[in-house]
């Protein structure tokens, strides 16, 4: 799936391009046309604005609520014309798997929101005896409008994004690390890092490009504009990944400080 944060057009009266009869790919989208629409998948969004200065967040996406260095997912990161501080994605290639849940944030934050992801699994029940964590983190630029020298995300902050995540509906506009994520016009897709997971409960890929764009959201031509649709490519190779057992409910940390 292609998920677009774009912080400048808000306005609910702006039509999609579906519905200016504009067709993206061949694959019609699910009721909600959102990367939730696929059973399990979970999205949890931390909006940060201090003052006049600070204006950035978070966004938390997993592929179940289950404990995901338990019950890893295959995947694999797939970078088009960029470059980024995509934290993780060295043992993603390598292993083809994916533990822990896919963040995204401002560029500075990426350390510090790794290291909360970390202490995040760490706590999580039946992880007592983990030795290695390998935290997934992205991020976009949003220098522009947003103090980003100071750093202000905090683990409480990772915390609350993965531990809301939600299925349903996905808030859009200026909402966690989509809050104003604006680079220099003509470099609107400079950062395409892409994520592919497979669902262990379903047969299907998904494939996550976190796209900053420019301040018009001007869609580029080598890219579709529609804010989500199904990429049927996918490399292979891949291990099948374990049964997993329903889980009741998010899973949630224990004993953190």
């Amino acid at each position: 799936m292609l998920v677009t944060v774009c912080a400048a057009d808000e306005d609910p009266t702006h039509p999609r391009v579906r519905q200016a009869s504009v067709q993206v790919g061949v694959i019609p989208p699910g009721p909600l046309n959102a990367i939730t629409d696929v059973a399990g998948v979970l999205v949890g969004q931390t909006t940060v604005v201090h003052g006049e200065k600070v204006r950035t967040g978070v966004t938390a996406i997993l592929p179940h609520a289950g404990n995901l260095f338990r019950e890893k997912v295959p995947g694999a990161v797939f970078v088009g014309n960029a470059f980024g501080k995509l934290a993780g994605s060295t043992q993603v290639n390598e292993l083809g798997e994916i533990e822990t849940p896919i963040v995204l944030t401002s560029t500075l934050s990426v350390p510090r929101v790794a290291d909360a992801v970390i202490d995040y699994m760490l706590a999580l029940p039946g992880n007592e005896d983990v030795q290695s964590i390998n935290p997934l983190v992205g991020e976009t630029n949003d220098g522009y409008l947003n103090d980003i020298r100071s750093r202000p995300i905090t683990r409480k902050d990772v915390f609350a994004a993965i531990q809301n995540a939600k299925t349903g509906a996905v808030e859009e506009g200026s909402v966690g690390a989509g809050t104003v994520p604006l680079p220099s016009a003509g470099r609107a897709a400079s950062a395409l890092p892409r994520v592919n997971f497979r669902l262990p409960s379903a047969d299907i890929w998904l494939a996550y490009w976190f796209r900053p764009t420019s301040a018009a959201c001007s869609p580029s031509p080598a890219l579709p504009s529609e804010k989500s649709s199904v990429d049927t490519r996918f490399a292979t190779n891949w291990r099948e990944p374990k049964p997993r057992q329903a889980s009741s409910g998010m899973i949630r940390p224990t004993a953190l400080a």
